[in-house]
């Protein structure tokens, strides 16, 4: 069996917020999607996302890759990726992992579906339904009215996790920054978890700081509270709160996970299966997690997170933020703070043709 072609395009989506009805933001999030085909006429999809300028760039790069693999038996996912990765001098990290990984998830999809089962399945199934929770409702830049709001309104959605954020726009008023999570905690009430993302806005001072006067509404966890490569100040901020620390959206492939993982840096690892390096990494990483009796969540990419998360041991809860969901023709959909695992060969996905367009 051989990969016998590939086709990539750039896909421009509304930056809009439906989970509880937000503004739109201005602009568009840019995805690259790929499709790969084999001899057997078995198709896996793909996708990756970097934002800004260079989405020309990692759409070349994409395709680039993808290119590489024609003629390799897409079974043979490692040997694939170590190919791939090989081919860049200048090692792993930005797009060249991100592009990877859009090739790394099609080749799941492709081994999915020659299989007969889901990836989930084939990734360890250890669930058949995962806790997910709302992101991008509550962004630090919407008013605070409309946040408090909004919370309320996810709630009555039968959203039983959401997440917000700090490090408010402007000066940091620690005045502020508590108020807002006091506000948010009061309309949905302590039996509904509430996360916070930082996004490493605060420095570690900061972050222990304003970390303390919140500990006490109960958070879930505080997300990326500093520098993602600060492991010792992590680990610092860490030990200083009882809120749980989560942490490792922003870093690239599997190696700064074992330095943030030896560092004791955070309490909950949170894996980018685009910026890890695709599903073959993720599980790595979810791996070297468990090893440490830590528990692993997700970071965007929900279509994709849902097969991974419900398959580990490990697994918390996966984001649902549907940046991407308009690129398929149907997704799975939260239910009672839920995701239920697809059960259709592979990802269980398909390209919506009237919104992703291949030339």
């Amino acid at each position: 069996m051989k990969i016998t072609h590939a086709s990539t395009t750039l896909v421009s989506l509304p930056h809009d917020e439906p989970l509880a009805d937000g503004p739109t933001t201005p602009g568009s999030k840019n995805f690259v999607a790929l499709k790969l085909g084999t001899d057997q006429g078995v198709e896996g999809i793909g996708f990756t996302f970097f934002g800004g300028s260079l989405d020309k760039a990692l759409l070349s790069a994409v395709q680039s890759l993808a290119d590489l693999a024609i003629g390799e038996d897409p079974r043979c996912i490692e040997r694939i990726t170590a190919k791939l990765m090989a081919s860049s001098p200048g090692g792993p990290g930005g797009i060249l992992t991100l592009a990877i990984s859009a090739v790394d998830i099609a080749l799941w999809d492709i081994q999915g579906k020659l299989c007969n089962q889901p990836v989930a399945t084939l990734a360890g199934g250890h669930r058949s339904s995962v806790d997910t929770y709302a992101s991008g409702a509550l962004m630090r830049h919407f008013p605070l009215d409309h946040v408090v709001k909004a919370a309320a309104l996810l709630k009555s959605r039968g959203f039983r996790q959401m997440k917000t954020q700090l490090a408010l726009p402007g000066d940091t008023n620690p005045v502020k920054e508590v108020e807002r999570i006091r506000l948010i905690r009061e309309a949905i009430g302590y039996e509904t978890d509430l996360m916070c993302d930082i996004n490493q806005r605060w420095d570690v001072r900061q972050a222990i700081s304003i970390g303390r006067q919140v500990d006490d509404y109960r958070l879930f966890w505080l997300e990326d509270v500093t520098t993602c490569d600060d492991y010792d100040g992590l680990a610092a901020v860490t030990r200083a709160l009882d809120t749980p620390v989560a942490g490792g959206e922003y870093v690239y492939g599997i190696a700064p996970f074992r330095q943030m993982l030896e560092a004791r840096s955070v309490d909950i690892v949170m894996i980018d299966v685009l910026r890890a390096g695709g599903i073959t990494q993720w599980l790595k990483i979810a791996g070297m997690a468990e090893a440490f009796n830590l528990p692993v969540v997700s970071h965007l990419a929900p279509e994709i997170h849902v097969h991974l998360v419900s398959a580990v041991p490990n697994g918390l809860t996966v984001e649902y933020m549907p940046w991407s969901s308009r690129l398929f023709k149907e997704v799975v959909q939260p239910k009672d703070g839920q995701l239920t695992v697809p059960q259709k060969p592979g990802l269980g996905l398909e390209f919506d043709p009237k919104v992703v367009k291949f030339g």
